[in-house]
């Protein structure tokens, strides 16, 4: 668990109260978190993701490329007929997912990153009668920016419905709501 933010004295209760609840070990300042690195001054936070790119430059085997000043060629227009298909489809995947992760840290690169639509695209759907104790449906819904997930949900709607027709409409506006 990370604790942070500005009130130590509440920072330091917080510890003490779970420490009461739960087996827990203080680790200190935050220094590495899901590829992110945390440098600390007296005033300061620096974030750096600088391991996490080298890493993904040696997956993909560009650890001995040339750097150029542009990430991509000028007026260049892609297409997704152009080109020649790729012999590792399942790696450019990942490579493009990492260099998405990457961007927490680097916005400059999100322009190259996003060539694909970014159209935020939102998907619903509902069980009717679905909980055989309550016969409550469930919500199920997700949100895609161009291609990758970056929110989904599951949960069980609050109602009875009437009809499948209802739970579905239930779970457009669930849906709907969390967009909002």
């Amino acid at each position: 668990m990370i604790i942070t933010g500005d009130d130590l004295s509440g920072i330091k209760e917080l510890k003490t109260f779970l420490s009461q609840q739960f087996e827990m070990k203080d680790l200190g300042h935050l220094s590495y978190f899901l590829g992110l690195e945390i440098t600390h001054s007296i005033d300061e936070l620096y974030i750096t993701q600088a391991k996490y790119a080298s890493k993904l430059l040696s997956r993909a085997g560009l650890t001995d490329s040339k750097t150029v000043d542009t990430l991509v060629e000028l007026n260049a227009h892609l297409t997704p007929s152009g080109g020649k298909p790729l012999s590792n489809p399942s790696l450019y995947r990942r490579l493009v997912g990492s260099l998405v992760y990457l961007t927490v840290t680097c916005p400059e690169i999100s322009y190259i990153v996003h060539q694909s639509p970014l159209i935020l695209r939102a998907f619903s759907d509902a069980d009717w009668a679905g909980d055989p104790t309550d016969r409550r449906p469930t919500t199920g819904y997700c949100f895609l920016l161009g291609s990758f997930l970056v929110s989904w949900r599951s949960k069980k709607q609050t109602h009875v419905a009437h009809s499948n027709i209802e739970a579905e409409y239930r779970a457009l506006a669930d849906t709907t709501f969390e967009l909002l």
